[in-house]
């Protein structure tokens, strides 16, 4: 890591890009690689630990080295290259595929360390369309794996990334993808943690109202609700995908729309613990986490539909029918998360008192650690 201020001063950064022009593209996929091995975050810890440094001194260091390179390769447009090459690479061969890996394993790197690069990225190549029609790819591989998995990343928490989203018709291409989980489940871990990554890339982009008015014009209301019906392992991801989808005024239209699409009865049948859910070895959703979204849908049709629609009235009525069961099945989740936060609150005072006693004082990141864990416990 300290070698890389002389890699940069030296101009080896700049020859280094240059070669990702090279018209052979074997000589190409090795500077990738080089490039790959360079910019990985875990680069030079070897070294400091062998290193008798302070160790806060050995990670200033690795990060003013790191940032020393990428920018330099970003000031020599490593990543329009890098993009531009990734049509030369025929995923039919080996060595090329490998290659598309590493190219896809540079952007993570470079995110990584600086997320905001991701605008650069949306902006300044062609990736965005590239990784759309890479996800559509009908066999599946370790490359859409990885391009999900870099879709998810840039969406994250860019609100201009996800208008180019939206408006590279990003909405329409994962849903299509994710439709052909209605019926049937992903074949092993690794088409899960696929499926996982577009449905994250919905969820993160449903903050946009833009984007769930594309989601409502593209039947995206009534996918979902098809999805939680079917009881595949989508089920899941997909009342994650309607509770974001739902929350806020924007959202108001899809909870319309899912009234229209006879989700209540599918909604409140989970709510009530009724629907059977298959036991499946590759399910990683806690029942926890679909009670959670369950009830953020909940909350979002009470604030959204108008009081005075049909709607809303069909919504009471499932409060009403069978002698009120979903209000005593509230009151019962109310309950335990009174006594489970009762446990939590006790722990923290302990460790409070205890901290004071030993002298220690009580500071912000304790506040904020305990506040999560408040959170968890059911607050």
């Amino acid at each position: 890591m300290l070698a890389y201020p002389e890699l940069v001063r030296s101009g080896m950064v700049v020859k280094l890009v240059e070669l990702l022009t090279h018209e052979n593209v074997d000589i190409v996929i090795d500077v990738v690689e080089l490039i790959k091995e360079l910019t990985d975050e875990d680069v030079g810890n070897e070294a400091d630990e062998d290193e008798d440094e302070d160790e806060d001194e050995a990670g200033s260091s690795r990060e003013k080295g790191m940032k020393l390179l990428i920018d330099g390769l970003l000031e020599n447009t490593v990543l329009e290259l890098l993009v531009s090459n990734l049509a030369r690479m025929n995923e039919a061969e080996e060595s090329d595929r490998q290659g598309v890996y590493n190219t896809l394993n540079v952007f993570e790197n470079i995110l990584a360390f600086n997320p905001a690069v991701s605008r650069t990225l949306v902006t300044n190549t062609s990736l965005l369309k590239w990784l759309l029609e890479r996800v559509q790819a009908k066999t599946h591989d370790d490359n859409r794996v990885y391009t999900s998995e870099l879709l998810a990343i840039i969406l994250q928490d860019n609100r201009q990334n996800r208008l180019d989203f939206g408006k590279a018709g990003g909405v329409d291409t994962l849903l299509q993808v994710l439709s052909q989980y209605r019926k049937k489940d992903p074949v092993d871990a690794d088409e899960v943690e696929f499926m996982e990554n577009l449905f994250d890339s919905l969820c993160s982009s449903l903050a946009e109202p833009e984007i769930k008015s594309l989601f409502l014009a593209g039947e995206g209301v009534e996918l979902m609700v098809i999805m939680m019906k079917e009881k595949m392992l989508a089920r899941s991801r997909s009342i994650k995908v309607l509770d974001f989808a739902m929350q806020g005024t924007a959202g108001t239209a899809c909870c319309e729309m899912f009234v229209e699409a006879l989700g209540l009865k599918t909604l409140f049948s989970a709510f009530m613990g009724k629907a059977k859910k298959q036991k499946n070895p590759l399910a990683t959703t806690p029942a926890s986490e679909d009670a959670t979204h369950i009830l953020g849908i909940i909350s979002s049709l009470f604030s959204n539909i108008p009081s005075d629609s049909t709607a809303r009235v069909r919504l009471l009525t499932k409060f009403v029918e069978s002698d009120y069961e979903k209000v005593d099945r509230l009151l019962e989740i109310r309950e335990s998360a009174e006594a489970r936060l009762a446990v939590t609150n006790k722990e923290i005072e302990q460790e409070r008192r205890e901290m004071i006693a030993d002298g220690e004082e009580v500071g912000p990141e304790d506040e904020d650690r305990w506040y999560l864990r408040k959170v968890d416990g059911g607050l």
